[in-house]
C-alpha cells in the first residue's frame, strides 16, 4: 500500500527534491540505503515498498511504526551493529561515520566519565546480555550516563521497548542524513 501525497511538513506545500529522488530510487538500492540507518532487512523493505511517500513527516511516521514494531530478533540483530557507548565505531563506511558523529557528545577526554561509561556497559552487558543502546546524538557524555544508570532498574521487558524506541529514533535520525545526501 503506498503513501497518500501530501505536504512536506514545510507548510508551504512545495515539494521536497530529496524526497522525490528517494522515492524514485530502485526499490533495492533504497533498501541497501535504508539497511545503513538500521539493519532489519524487514524494516528496509517495509519502508521501500511504502514509497511514493507525499511527505517527509509520512516517510519518518512509516518509519517511526515499522521500527517499533520490531521483533525481539530483529533488535537483537540491530544491536550488534552498535558500538558500545564511548567506543569509536570502526570503518571507513556511512553507518560507521554516523556512529562516531552521533557520539560526539560523549567526550572521551574525561576521564572520569568514560570510566563510569566503561563501568556501566559492562554492568548493562552482563545485566542484559546486550550492548548499551542509546539515541547519543543531541546528549552529552553526562546524560547518557545518568540515562544508563537509570535504564540498569529496569527489568528486560522494560529495557526491551526502550531499546526499540531507541533504536527507532537512531534510524529516523540516520534516514533524514539520508536524505540530505550523507
Amino acid at each position: 500500500m503506498h503513501a497518500q501525497p501530501e505536504s512536506n511538513g514545510t507548510g508551504d506545500g512545495s515539494r521536497d527534491d530529496a524526497l522525490d529522488a528517494f522515492n524514485a530510487l530502485p526499490a533495492e538500492v533504497a533498501a541497501a540505503r535504508l539497511l545503513e540507518c538500521l539493519a532489519v532487512p524487514r524494516w528496509a523493505r517495509e519502508i521501500a515498498t511504502g514509497r511514493p511517500y507525499g511527505s517527509v513527516a509520512a516517510l519518518r511516521r512509516a518509519a517511526t511504526a515499522a521500527g517499533l514494531a520490531m521483533t525481539d530478533d530483529e533488535v537483537v540483530d540491530a544491536l550488534s551493529r552498535h558500538p558500545r557507548i564511548g567506543e569509536r565505531a570502526a570503518g571507513a563506511g556511512r553507518e560507521a561515520g554516523w556512529s562516531r558523529s552521533e557520539q560526539g557528545g560523549v567526550d572521551a577526554g574525561d576521564p572520569v566519565l568514560a570510566m563510569a561509561l566503561r563501568a556501566g556497559n559492562r554492568e548493562y552487558e552482563e545485566k542484559f546480555g546486550y550492548v548499551f543502546l542509546i539515541r547519543a546524538a543531541g546528549r552529552s557524555g553526562p546524560e547518557i550516563l545518568a540515562a544508563l544508570n537509570e535504564r540498569l532498574t529496569h527489568e528486560w521487558p522494560e529495557e526491551r521497548a526502550v531499546v526499540r524506541r531507541e533504536l527507532t529514533e537512531i534510524a529516523v535520525l540516520r534516514l533524514d542524513k539520508v536524505l540530505a545526501g550523507e
